[in-house]
């Protein structure tokens, strides 16, 4: 057991804290068990750079796939080029609309106190819209994570990394070949750039990448075939697209394709949202039973907090449990 096992043991008795504990001791015994573990990034975590904990946890073989948001994969792409050229601006709650607008003066878009060039978003498109062309001139179609992974794997990166490349998660997940899926990836900014670059006819067609059905049938078929021999968990940070997409496998299996299947055998979601009607991100685990997604078997964990501070510590906890 390490210092942060050793620290949260201690410490983390009750309310959050607790609840933090019991599902980081939760991941522990159900990989021990064989259990495989998806992973879902929504809000701004790699701008937040979760990747210095999450990239171990990958390399180690503790994550087997990601579902996130088109900004969390761009986003740790951005950092791995620009970090030391990022703006802070730690008074972020007090700022003014004026302030913001010297800021986008400077070329800058904040992402609550961090802010990224504007350059580095256009590098990154630059490089990746190559790979768009040269596959639409091929009449080829990929997911979009998969021009990230030939992207990193052509060397771009190499020698252009601001910080080290093991603090990327996506780095860590190219080495690992697993799955990453990006539903809803034109909410983002190179989704919004590779929409324009088709529209303006420098890219010859939408196809070229997947879509977000595509993906799902990609999903469908993964959970199906590691269901076989393994139960399923999944970790959840923040709401929206990146977490309902992936746990809407098992309600699709077994009401539309009529296979039988186990629903999420481990749940732990991160948020601070409040439990109210129609807020996705803070409905609690009994309301995902009806759907298939969880059951009576299922353990379950649910976190109010923020997840900047709590997802480090609990993949800390998981590495020191090898």
């Amino acid at each position: 057991m390490g210092p942060i096992s050793e620290f949260m043991e201690r410490n983390f008795r009750h309310f959050n804290a607790r609840e933090t504990l019991a599902a980081a001791k939760g991941w522990v015994d159900f990989q021990r068990q064989g259990g495989k573990m998806v992973v879902s990034l929504a809000g701004a975590m790699s701008t937040a750079e979760i990747g210095i904990s999450l990239a171990p946890l990958i390399r180690a073989g503790k994550v087997h796939a990601i579902t996130c948001t088109g900004a969390n994969i761009e986003e740790d792409m951005f950092n791995l080029v620009g970090n030391s050229r990022y703006k802070l601006q730690p008074h972020w709650r007090t700022l003014t609309m004026e302030a913001d607008m010297k800021t986008r003066g400077e070329g800058f878009n904040r992402v609550t106190d961090t802010c990224i060039p504007d350059d580095i978003m256009v590098e990154i498109h630059e490089a990746m819209r190559k790979l768009w062309k040269e596959a639409s001139e091929k009449g080829e179609s990929r997911f979009h994570s998969e021009y990230f992974y030939a992207l990193i794997r052509s060397g771009f990166f190499k020698g252009k990394n601001d910080v080290p490349m093991e603090n990327s998660w996506l780095v860590a997940a190219c080495e690992m070949d697993i799955p990453v899926y990006t539903p809803g990836m034109e909410d983002s900014t190179l989704g919004n750039m590779f929409a324009a670059d088709v529209l303006q006819g420098k890219v010859k067609s939408f196809g070229v990448i997947k879509s977000g059905a595509e993906q799902f049938a990609h999903l469908t078929n993964w959970y199906r075939e590691n269901d076989k021999k393994h139960e399923m968990g999944f970790f959840q940070i923040g709401g929206g697209i990146a977490g309902d997409f992936a746990m809407c496998v098992i309600p699709a299996l077994i009401m539309d394709h009529e296979v039988k299947v186990r629903p999420w055998r481990y749940f732990c979601h991160i948020g601070d949202s409040t439990t109210s009607f129609g807020s996705y991100s803070g409905c609690p685990p009994n309301e995902k039973v009806t759907w298939h997604k969880l059951d009576l078997q299922s353990v379950d964990f649910t976190i109010n907090s923020d997840a900047s501070i709590v997802a480090p510590l609990i993949f800390d906890y998981v590495m020191e449990h090898e």
